[in-house]
């Protein structure tokens, strides 16, 4: 099996919003965000404002991983194909050779040539390693090539950014698994894995942590998509640190450390000469 791995990449969606206009959205949510308490209060009597107090606020960019694996399976199988004749044929003639009819049929055997060809793309929240589907919201908007530099210039102009925590390597290995199917075959011709994306985006998220009563809450806003959501978390941690650039991105599996389930490691040949679909893996990507 041939293993064909993507240069790593680094994009950052474009911010679409301002901090003035994500606190005024997230300003909308303030009575929302403290739950039952605050808005049976609202029934007798709607709290000021000013019994509100932002005590934290933070843009930041938030990792997710997109990768896009296509498995291809080129290979031949003998096969016997049972052909239907009328009630009163007793034989059949084939190219020269007499077949028997039984049961109102004849057997004739072949040689199937077959291509298995299969493309999916995976994407992951890059703090907890789950699959999201819900991130492919933030691929419809452009996006701009970065790097490690990149970054620590974000941290340095303020923004938090949060460092991935699902290794790449390991996310590969899962896409690797998962893409490995059971083919019937008699002689393989080709099969290969080919990773031709292996992407870690970030998307600017804006948050915003509100005092009430003595307790707080958290509303965030998505600086892509414009979406308004009570609860999530601030990474204030994270200020001002710079992410380590062998950190972000460390997919290149050697074949010595690859443990793909059901293959034999010394089936497994892994090559990173693939270079990345950049047309039509990342239409939006901006270098």
């Amino acid at each position: 099996m041939d293993v064909e791995l993507a240069e790593e990449r680094v994009l950052v969606v474009r911010d679409r919003f301002s901090m003035d206009h994500a606190e005024g959205r997230a300003w909308t949510k303030r009575v929302e965000a403290f739950g039952t308490m605050a808005k049976l209060t609202g029934f007798l009597t709607r709290p000021r404002d000013e019994e509100f107090e932002v005590v934290y606020r933070e843009r930041r960019l938030q990792p997710f991983w997109r990768i896009a694996c296509t498995a291809l399976h080129v290979y031949e199988r003998n096969r016997d194909y049972r052909v239907a004749v009328a009630a009163n044929v007793q034989d059949v003639m084939l190219e020269g050779t007499l077949r028997p009819v039984s049961e109102g049929a004849f057997a004739v055997s072949g040689v199937e040539h077959c291509r298995d060809e299969a493309e999916r793309e995976y994407l992951f929240d890059a703090i907890r390693g789950t699959p999201d589907a819900a991130l492919s919201a933030h691929l419809k908007f452009d996006a701009d090539l970065s790097d490690a530099d990149g970054l620590a210039a974000a941290a340095l102009a303020g923004t938090v950014v949060v460092p991935p925590e699902a290794k790449a390597s390991m996310l590969v290995r899962d896409v690797l698994a998962g893409s490995i199917v059971r083919i019937e075959a008699d002689r393989v011709l080709e099969e290969k894995l080919s990773l031709h994306l292996i992407d870690l985006y970030y998307r600017p998220v804006y948050a915003f942590r509100y005092r009430w009563q003595g307790k707080e809450a958290v509303v965030e806003f998505d600086g892509v998509t414009g979406e308004t959501r009570i609860g999530g978390s601030t990474f204030e941690q994270h200020v001002g640190k710079l992410v380590d650039a062998e950190f972000l991105l460390n997919a290149g599996v050697e074949a010595a450390g690859l443990f793909i389930p059901g293959v034999r490691l010394a089936e497994i040949v892994i090559t990173r000469s693939l270079a990345a679909k950049r047309d039509g893996g990342s239409p939006r990507a901006k270098s």
